[in-house]
């Protein structure tokens, strides 16, 4: 089966939402699928986090997601969801985007309404592009796709531009314009929660923010308001960050690891997460001459 059709089939079921963690990288991947989750979704801002070590304003390029996104679907057999931000331009280069994501891998591809270049969603200064602009987006993003399969996520910020009754308008016309699933950036509270799917029936999903403008609502509560997806956007990455410190504390007071080894995984547990024993299984086949067609 396909990751673009197991997705779908995840989205179709009915049971509790699909808890949604985000990687930055191929490693924090391989975490997200030996845990057990269905899904992974690549975060625009933890990537821009770790790998340029600067913040969430749009500075990543197309062909440094793509190479990311390339490099984790390889690495895992569970779907992607890949956050595309704005498109990279106009209509005309959503098509190139969704092209060369769904080469790499992408199962979905999420797409944003702000001006470019973006913010993060949970930023103050945010602006979004006039409705119909984005609505051509979405119909460029569902021309451009192979594999009918392929889900594309319609994102609104407008709540804190236009306000709660313009981003419905909005994510609703998205969802006519294509989209099969609808996220409705930074609700405030739970009556905005409960009023994004109560208004616009669709797939809905959930950004939960530690820290952020929505407040954290559990997966149970999330299903009864009527989410299908609770997306944990940088979840991993921040914890990743809290240990490294904790480690690098710990050898800057006392000048090396030997009592740090509860704080990090074990060098058995790391050459395991990195597949090394299946590497050193083919490497010995194909030296044995046992591998490939005859």
């Amino acid at each position: 089966m396909t990751t673009t059709r197991r997705l779908r089939e995840l989205l179709g079921s009915d049971g509790p939402p699909l808890l949604l963690p985000g990687a930055p990288n191929a490693l924090t991947a391989r975490v997200v699928e030996e845990a057990g989750f269905e899904a992974v979704y690549v975060s625009g801002a933890g990537l821009t986090n770790t790998y340029l070590g600067m913040p969430d304003l749009g500075l990543l390029s197309l062909t440094e997601l793509t190479a990311h996104v390339a490099s984790i679907s390889d690495t895992v057999g569970i779907p992607t969801m890949v956050d595309a931000d704005t498109g990279f331009g106009n209509a005309l280069n959503v098509q190139r985007t969704v092209r060369m994501l769904e080469r790499a891998g992408a199962a979905a591809i999420q797409l944003e309404d702000q001006v470019s270049p973006k913010k993060c969603g949970h930023f103050a200064g945010k602006e979004v592009i006039p409705q119909q602009e984005m609505v051509g987006k979405i119909k460029a993003a569902v021309d451009a796709r192979d594999d009918q399969d392929l889900v594309i996520v319609a994102r609104t910020d407008a709540i804190s531009t236009e306000g709660l009754d313009r981003a419905l308008e909005r994510i609703e016309a998205y969802r006519d314009a294509g989209a099969d699933v609808l996220f409705v950036e930074a609700p405030n509270n739970h009556e905005q929660l409960r009023a994004v799917t109560s208004t616009v029936p669709g797939i809905h999903m959930a950004n939960m923010v530690e820290g952020g403008l929505t407040p954290i609502t559990s997966r149970a509560e999330l299903g009864e308001l009527g989410f299908r997806i609770a997306l944990y956007a940088n979840a991993a990455m921040r914890g990743a960050v809290a240990g490294m410190r904790q480690v690098m504390q710990h050898l800057a007071e006392h000048g090396d690891t030997r009592e740090a080894g509860d704080l990090m995984i074990s060098w058995a547990d790391r050459q395991s997460l990195v597949r090394k024993p299946e590497f050193d299984r083919l490497e010995a086949l194909y030296a044995a001459g046992e591998g490939g067609a005859a």
